[in-house]
């Protein structure tokens, strides 16, 4: 390391990065869309799709950013032009940055909502409401633009503070803390799911194959759910990459959180569809899931009351550890590019992205007229991200690694001076030159509607 970035700060230790890593990919959607998706499309047989998945695309591809990120020890924007210099590379960091600046809109506005559920769940809110007046209720506060508004600005603070503190003090220390509060909540819903009479409906539910669900659309959707789940192509792997040092093994790394990754969602389902099933309910999908579905259960469940915080807590969480990762590629890109003080850079991320997230927010009320072709700031941010930012980043991230840093940079990132994995890095070169790309042109083009799939 030259001197000019050993100020540079670093996570510490090797459980700091897979906390931090993990709690970036781990995040709302492995609680409230996988368990679903999983058991609506095949159960067991669509997990073991997305598993082969994870591992020909989903760790080729955190790979790939984290080779970027290390080798060049800067912010996403920073790794292209220091490794690329004179090229036209720098544009993917760009565009990693805008696509932070719209998924931390909208997701953070989705992640208030965790907290107006906890709010509801301590004041006892949800008490005697039947499905319907749930749905009423959930409806009503999305459409009202005051409570929503508030709890935004709630969890942007919360987010800003914690990137603030730098990232050994801030991100790894809170990271710490909350990726093993995350864990032990989820297991101990687990457990009180699993323990409901006519709990073992949703275990089928989510994992008895099904090969006859298995269609082209079902492969294309664990695919996709395999890219989307482990928060790769935007660069917030490229920029917690360049903060893991030397010492510490990328492959290992990467195994560790595709592995956290399932494993939570797979608890998830567990913590989930069981009582769905035990309670008779009918099983649906996304939002509707947590916050129509799951007040309903656990008004039916002896100590309901308790667990419903427990699991607001754990989704407040979840989304918390993916906000600060999301919010950490704009502020080392402000601090490294544009050399303004941490904090100052915080403030301006944070601030920045409030006038978009504001505007996200009252999408669903007082904004609801206001679209940009046909769809609300919300959705736009969320179309525009998801179906075109990610997989054109996630493309061209692994087309980069694997044609222009080339085999030699990428042996000397992931061998570490040792001679037994000559194995792993032909396999991965041919992963990432190949299987790769073709897999996410193919999300690309089934995301912005070019090819459907019935």
């Amino acid at each position: 390391m030259s001197g000019h970035h050993s100020n540079r700060d670093f996570f510490s230790s090797k459980f700091g990065v897979i906390a931090a890593t993990a709690g970036s990919a781990i995040g709302l959607g492995n609680i409230w869309r996988f368990p679903y998706v999983a058991g609506e499309n095949g159960g067991g047989a669509f997990l073991l799709i997305y598993l082969g998945f994870i591992l020909i695309i989903g760790i080729p591809v955190m790979l790939s950013e984290f080779i970027i990120g290390r080798s060049a020890h800067r912010n996403v924007f920073g790794s292209f032009r220091k490794l690329a210099p004179g090229k036209p590379w720098y544009i993917i960091g760009l565009m990693g940055v805008v696509a932070a600046f719209m998924i931390l809109s909208f997701y953070t506005a989705v992640a208030g909502w965790t907290l107006e559920y906890l709010y509801q769940s301590i004041t006892n809110g949800f008490e005697g409401l039947t499905s319907t007046e749930l749905q009423e209720m959930y409806y009503s506060f999305i459409g009202s633009p005051v409570r929503p508004l508030l709890w935004f600005f709630v969890f942007m603070g919360l987010t800003g503070y914690i990137i603030m503190a730098g990232v050994q003090k801030g991100i790894e220390k809170y990271s710490k803390i909350l990726m093993p509060l995350l864990v032990v909540l989820l297991i101990i819903l687990v457990i009180r799911s699993l323990t409901l009479p006519g709990a073992a409906g949703g275990v089928q539910f989510l994992f008895k194959p099904d090969f006859s669900k298995i269609t082209t659309k079902t492969i294309l959707e664990a695919l996709g759910q395999a890219f989307f789940s482990l928060s790769i192509g935007m660069g917030t792997l490229i920029t917690y990459g360049s903060y893991i040092q030397k010492k510490d093994r990328l492959e290992s790394t990467a195994v560790s959180v595709a592995v956290a990754d399932t494993l939570v969602a797979v608890l998830a389902g567990l913590a989930i569809f069981p009582a769905v099933f035990a309670f008779q309910i009918e099983p649906n999908s996304g939002e509707g899931l947590v916050y129509i579905t799951i007040p309903n259960i656990f008004q039916q469940m002896h100590g309901g009351y308790f667990f419903s915080i427990l699991f607001f807590v754990l989704l407040g969480v979840a989304a918390l550890t993916s906000t600060i990762s999301v919010l950490e590629v704009i502020v080392a890109f402000f601090v490294e590019e544009l050399r303004i003080k941490r904090s100052a850079a915080t403030w301006l991320a944070t601030v920045s992205v409030s006038i978009l997230g504001v505007m996200c927010v009252l999408s669903t009320s007082s904004m609801s007229f206001f679209r940009i072709f046909n769809f609300t700031v919300f959705d736009l941010m969320n179309f525009g991200s998801a179906n075109i930012f990610l997989p054109l980043g996630g493309f061209f991230i692994v087309i980069f690694v694997a044609w222009f840093l080339g085999r030699e940079q990428v042996g000397k990132e992931l061998s570490h001076n040792s001679k037994h994995k000559s194995g792993f890095i032909p396999f991965f070169m041919f992963v990432i030159k190949f299987l790769a790309p073709v897999a996410i042109a193919f999300i690309f083009l089934q995301g912005v509607g070019l090819i459907k799939f019935s």
